[in-house]
């Protein structure tokens, strides 16, 4: 009886002391499927959230939510990814996996088509979507590749302001050091030294860059913190990361040493810069070897002269680099106007010119148009200087000027004989400025029943405008139902309202054909890749510019894949009529 009672009590304890280990595994279990569960609610939130922001902190690390699925059947097992980017994927109607069913190779070939093209302001604001909407990378692409893409874009496009948000949002990636060193140099290049030290506040301990270092240290120099400069680059030296020419150019900076080397240095920007402010009477003879951004300090210094305007070799390399936009294109005209003729020459301007070289030709006839006083001389010069900059394959350092000039005249100042060949010569600005939208409510497409995607009219009301609208047309046997009519009726019916049943929106919108490759990208859930063959589609062009068939199937395939931004960004500029 004692026995049964003992190996009781010794039951129990058993009991006891297992008791929390299986509560603890039943524990585990339960926080396991809620995890489950709350990340599947998770996805579908994110699926379905039209504008809703994501909450991701800069350069956040983000756990692998759900298994990436690649083509040939394989997983990507759940790892701990960075995302990089700067705008809400949600914004754009995307969400982290957009690139989850695209190959890296695709993105890569798609990439290097656009890049070839001239693209309009509505194409780069969508390319810019995105490509800057945080993601992970396409299948088969590291995050260090697709940050590299990223960056790259931003620095061939001259994206400072993006490049400023990317470097704010996004705290540490492998180019971060070629991002700063560009800014920096675009200040450096501006003359505009003071901005450039502002940067410096990109760089942090864990950038290892010595380009950036030395700056810093010369920022410190520029900002009258000596002793600071003094220890940061007894520590570049430590770690043979300095130079001879360096060392010397901060010694002479920091007053250690009365002398310095009149050796100029263009190995970079920044040893360019220490040689120009250290060097008294520095002189420089830019060449065609000469670096882009050397040739832009230079400018932005106002270090470039012709000391001598009978030296027509010089002046011919300062023309090309101004023609190539390496050189203030004003500095040419300022040229122009130091070249001496005397008074016959240049009252006979016209019989003249001829008998000169290129570019003493184009001077004379430039001194002649700024001493005519007749607006009609004057508009005879100005074209006959442009056949001369054309003659000479020099055009683009002409084209903006010319424009402005007649500009300044007045094509209405013009006699009449000019004005229609004057027109033509004004360069547009490179915004799209879309007038003021005027309602027909005789044509579907510019109806107010568009006020839905220009202004974001109320639903209800634009219900009673569409049946109101909608019925009026019906009634109408004359009128031609036209592709941009269709293409808004998709997006009205994708959106949830209901048109008269006399509408055969199906029966009209056969006549058209969707490119098959394309519809094949929306079976395979690749919403951001056709977003990047929509850029491709519009290309040079704003969406008003294109033929109305390609504005119906690009809102189509829009409509399709739920993406409304970009979709309305298309309608707001395709369909209205503006004045």
């Amino acid at each position: 009886m004692k026995l049964k009672s003992f190996n009781y009590l010794v039951g129990l304890l058993i009991i006891f002391l297992n008791s929390p280990v299986v509560s603890e595994e039943k524990i585990d279990i339960w926080n396991n499927k809620n995890k489950t569960e709350t990340q599947k609610e998770t996805n579908i939130q994110e699926e379905k959230s039209d504008q809703k922001k994501l909450s991701i902190a800069p350069s956040q690390t983000i756990e692998a939510i759900e298994k990436i699925q690649i083509q040939e059947g394989s997983e990507l097992k759940s790892e701990t990814q960075k995302v990089y980017g700067i705008f809400d994927p949600a914004n754009f109607n995307f969400n982290l996996n957009m690139w989850s069913t695209t190959k890296a190779e695709d993105l890569r070939s798609s990439l290097k088509r656009i890049e070839k093209i001239n693209l309009s302001k509505s194409s780069e604001e969508i390319l810019e979507g995105i490509l800057f909407s945080f993601s992970y990378p396409p299948v088969g692409m590291t995050e260090k590749e697709f940050a590299d893409i990223k960056i790259n874009w931003l620095i061939k496009n001259d994206r400072v302001d993006l490049i400023e948000s990317f470097l704010k949002q996004n705290e540490q990636f492998e180019s971060k050091s070629k991002a700063v060193q560009y800014l920096v140099d675009k200040n450096i290049a501006s003359a505009n030294i003071k901005e450039g030290c502002e940067k410096i506040k990109f760089i942090d301990a864990k950038i290892k860059d010595a380009y950036l270092e030395k700056f810093k240290i010369y920022c410190l120099i520029f900002n009258n913190k000596k002793s600071e400069a003094q220890l940061l680059l007894d520590l570049l030296r430590e770690q043979n990361q300095s130079s001879k020419f360096y060392d010397d150019k901060i010694n002479f900076l920091l007053k250690v040493t009365e002398k310095t080397s009149n050796k100029i240095n263009e190995k970079n920007l920044l040893n360019f810069y220490l040689s120009s402010i250290t060097i008294s009477d520095f002189k420089y003879e830019p060449s065609k070897k000469t670096k882009p951004e050397i040739w832009k300090y230079l400018n932005a210094a106002n270090l470039i002269n012709l000391e001598d305007s009978s030296d027509k070799e010089k002046l011919r390399e300062l023309e090309l680099a101004a023609n190539a936009n390496q050189l203030d294109k004003n500095k040419i005209f300022d040229i122009y106007k130091q070249v001496p003729f005397n008074l016959n020459i240049l009252i006979s301007a016209k019989n003249n010119y001829q008998t000169l070289n290129e570019s003493d030709a184009r001077a004379l006839i430039y001194q002649k148009y700024l001493l005519s006083e007749d607006i009609e001389s004057k508009i005879e010069y100005l074209l006959l200087l442009e056949d001369l900059f054309k003659k000479a394959n020099l055009i683009n350092i002409y084209s903006k000027f010319l424009s402005d000039k007649i500009e300044e005249i007045g094509i209405e100042n013009l006699p009449e004989k000019y004005q229609e060949v004057a027109s033509s010569k004004i360069v547009t600005g490179e915004d799209v400025l879309l007038g003021k939208i005027k309602y027909n409510d005789k044509i579907l497409h510019q109806s107010k029943i568009i006020k839905y995607f220009v202004d974001g009219e109320d639903k209800n009301k634009i219900q009673k405008d569409i049946d109101r609208i909608f019925k009026k047309i019906t009634k109408n046997k004359k009128y031609f139902v036209s592709a941009k009519d269709l293409a808004l009726a998709d997006t009205l019916i994708t959106d949830g309202f209901s048109l008269p049943q006399n509408f055969k929106y199906n029966d009209l919108s056969s006549k058209f054909d969707v490119p098959k490759n394309l519809l094949q990208l929306i079976d395979n859930d690749q919403r951001a890749f056709l977003a990047l063959k929509i850029v491709e589609i519009i290309g040079e062009d704003e969406p008003y510019q294109l033929d109305p068939e390609t504005i119906y199937f690009v809102t189509n395939l829009l409509n399709k894949m739920n993406l409304v931004t970009i979709r309305n960004k298309v309608l707001n500029s395709a369909l209205p009529l503006r004045t």
